[in-house]
């Protein structure tokens, strides 16, 4: 009877732990396998047939729907250039130039990884949209009151961007951790 209530205490315990670490590993809004870039993440397992299971089922939890990365690269910022997390009652600045790519946008999303509503019906900014300074740079404001066409709004409370580059460049494609992507600081915080 003793060893009996042993085995069944480790398979508990071996379940439980299964089980957390399984959830933490696909809902936490992370993937395993990633490189990064600045504030910038990918994973380069996404989308690709070295794909792990776990990585699959965080892929499909999160609702990326990705494309096989031949196609396009996903990066991910959920902490600003100096590493702090991301809060809606923020306001931040991307700054930079066009990624070496066909195209690419920028997308805010909330913990609960869909677009974050908000009353002006903005969710991103793209290649084709962007207002671009003389010399091609661009200056986009997250959150706070916006003004012009490079504003994505956001509401209290974390929230992720979304980088999506279709087409990278080979350069990309190849080393993805080096890659030149825009900057993402932290402008002011009430």
């Amino acid at each position: 009877m003793n060893l009996a209530l042993k085995i069944l205490g480790v398979l508990v315990v071996g379940t439980v732990l299964g089980l957390f670490v399984t959830w933490f590993t696909v809902f936490d809004g992370t993937m395993p396998g990633g490189v990064s870039d600045g504030p910038w993440s990918t994973n380069l397992a996404v989308g690709s047939p070295q794909s792990d299971p776990y990585t699959r089922a965080s892929t499909a939890v999160h609702g990326l729907l990705a494309l096989n990365r031949e196609e396009t690269l996903y990066y991910t910022a959920m902490r600003d250039g100096d590493g702090r997390p991301l809060d809606g009652a923020c306001r931040y600045v991307i700054t930079g130039r066009d990624p070496d790519t066909r195209w690419w946008s920028i997308t805010a999303y909330g913990t609960d990884d869909f677009l974050i509503a908000n009353p002006a019906n903005r969710y991103s900014v793209a290649m084709t949209t962007i207002a671009r300074a003389k010399d091609g740079g661009f200056t986009v404001q997250v959150g706070g009151l916006g003004d012009g066409t490079n504003w994505i709004p956001t509401a209290s409370g974390r929230f992720s961007l979304t980088l999506r580059l279709y087409n990278p460049a080979p350069a990309i494609a190849i080393d993805p951790e080096h890659a030149t992507l825009p900057s993402l600081k932290k402008a002011s915080c009430p």
